[in-house]
C-alpha cells in the first residue's frame, strides 16, 4: 500500500503491514524514499527498514504527527540550538509532562493512615512547612524508598 493511500484512506491494515516484510531490500528503499523524501542510510539492516517504514505508513494514515508534538518538538531543537538547557531534571519532567497542575493546587495522600498534604509552588513542593525541590522528593520523605512524586501522588498511572 503506497503513503497517498493510507492517507486516503485513514487507515492501514494488519495485512498491509505484514506484506512490508515481505519486500525485498530494493522495493523497501523505494518505500522508504517516497515516506521520508530521502534514501535510507546506506548500512541500515533491513527489519529497521521494515519497522521505519510501517511506522510512517501507520502515522501517515492516522493523519501524521499532531500539531501539538511539532511545536514541542521544534521549541526543544530550538533551545538546543541555541545552547540552551534545563536547568534541572524537574524542569525537564515539567515540560514533556501532559498534567500541568496550577501553583497554589493541594495534593493529599493517604499513607499508613495518615493524610499527607502537598501544595504546589511555582517552583517545587511545600510539604509540612518547608519547600521541597519535587514530588520524588516528598514521596521518598513519606515512605522512605524512591517513588515517582507524580506517581505515588495519584498524578500518572491511571488507567481510565
Amino acid at each position: 500500500m503506497s503513503r497517498r493511500s493510507a492517507k486516503r484512506q485513514g487507515k492501514v491494515s494488519h495485512k498491509d503491514l505484514d506484506a512490508l516484510s515481505g519486500l525485498d531490500k530494493s522495493e523497501l528503499h523505494i518505500r522508504w524514499e517516497e515516506a521520508f523524501s530521502h534514501p535510507p542510510p546506506k548500512y541500515m539492516r533491513r527489519n529497521i527498514l521494515v519497522r521505519a517504514v510501517a511506522h510512517e505508513t501507520q502515522l501517515e494514515a492516522a493523519g501524521g504527527v499532531p500539531a501539538v508534538l511539532v511545536r514541542q518538538l521544534e521549541r526543544a531543537a530550538r533551545s538546543m540550538r541555541d545552547g540552551k538547557t534545563s536547568t534541572s531534571a524537574s524542569d525537564h519532567h515539567r515540560s514533556a509532562s501532559a498534567v500541568t497542575i496550577k501553583p497554589g493546587t493541594r495534593l493529599l495522600r493517604d499513607w499508613q493512615d495518615v493524610t499527607h498534604e502537598v501544595i504546589i509552588l511555582e517552583k517545587g513542593v511545600q510539604y509540612r512547612g518547608r519547600e521541597w525541590s519535587s514530588l520524588s522528593a516528598v514521596a521518598r520523605e513519606i515512605t522512605g524508598t524512591r517513588w515517582s512524586g507524580p506517581r505515588f501522588f495519584g498524578l500518572k498511572g491511571q488507567k481510565t
